[in-house]
């Protein structure tokens, strides 16, 4: 007679990752954002494996949680399984036919530097299909099926990534409101043209440049770099432009860059590739989008 005796069991592979992205992100909601989960599921995740192991993972406080030695002394373990399983799928995937790129791209960057690009991509690589998805973080690329990422921010350094341009902001208008600025303090009294998500960029030039306007933090905010971008060209204003998403305007006249201040961001629009499974069809597109810079 054959004995098949019940085998332990570990937790489930949703918890483990659970953990390990909110270890590695510093909190639940975090975590939460990466899985696209809901905080309370993490939660769950969580307790359930502080539950199998019978150790606290992380300390629970009113400001949020914190890891524990126990915790921390496995992050990094679980950090690189991860990653390996990442680069093993990412390895899989090439494997077949799939002629699909998948580029992570910042929504400012997908409207006004890659749309513009589209067409001659797509001209050169004719049996690949080319997919575009637009978000506000970077993705984790030893983790997801992406194969190309394009965002405005701080390098890092890695051999992945390439520096296609540094980010410059400079205030840019319409010509008709550019014929009354000649100097910085010739922007007070006009209408100040805000990012949401770059909000910190004219209190960073006006400190740059030496200038101080009293009402510098007023006026419009829109979350679409684009649709502010629209404004300052239809004269509602004034917008701080990140000189690689406005150059296109600024060449065909559209906007215009009334005082010659320009100031370094520090960040820079960086293309990454991922570490395994680059394709002919990636290594041509990559080429291409460093030669239309």
């Amino acid at each position: 007679m054959s004995v098949s005796p019940p085998r332990p069991k570990g937790p489930p592979l949703n918890a483990l990752r659970a953990f390990e992205a909110a270890a590695r992100l510093g909190g639940f909601a975090a975590a939460a954002e990466e899985l696209s989960v809901t905080p309370g599921a993490i939660s769950q995740h969580i307790r359930s494996l502080e539950d199998w192991t019978g150790a606290l993972l992380f300390e629970r406080r009113s400001q949020g949680v914190r890891l524990t030695a126990a915790g921390a002394a496995l992050l990094p373990g679980f950090t690189d399984a991860f990653n390996q399983m990442g680069q093993a799928v990412r390895a899989l995937r090439a494997l077949g036919n799939m002629r699909t790129l998948h580029i992570a791209v910042l929504p400012s960057v997908a409207q006004l530097w890659l749309a513009p690009r589209l067409p001659a991509l797509r001209a050169a690589l004719p049996g690949a299909r080319i997919s575009i998805s637009a978000l506000e973080m970077p993705p984790n690329l030893d983790r997801e099926m992406f194969d190309l990422s394009l965002f405005l921010r701080e390098p890092t350094g890695t051999q992945q990534e390439d520096i296609l341009a540094d980010d410059w902001i400079l205030p840019v208008c319409c010509p008709t409101l550019a014929a009354g600025i000649a100097e910085p303090s010739d922007l007070t009294g006009h209408t100040l043209l805000h990012d949401a998500i770059w909000a910190g960029d004219w209190a960073h030039w006006t400190q740059a440049v030496g200038c101080e306007l009293p009402d510098g933090e007023d006026g419009p905010q829109f979350s679409l770099y684009a649709l502010a971008m629209a404004e300052a060209q239809s004269g509602a204003g004034v917008l701080m432009g990140h000189e690689v998403l406005v150059s296109r305007a600024l060449e065909h006249g559209e906007l215009v860059a009334p005082l010659p201040n320009r100031v370094s961001t520090g960040k820079a629009l960086v293309l990454e590739q991922p570490r395994v499974g680059a394709t002919r069809e990636l290594k041509h597109l990559v080429a291409m989008l460093k030669d239309s810079v």
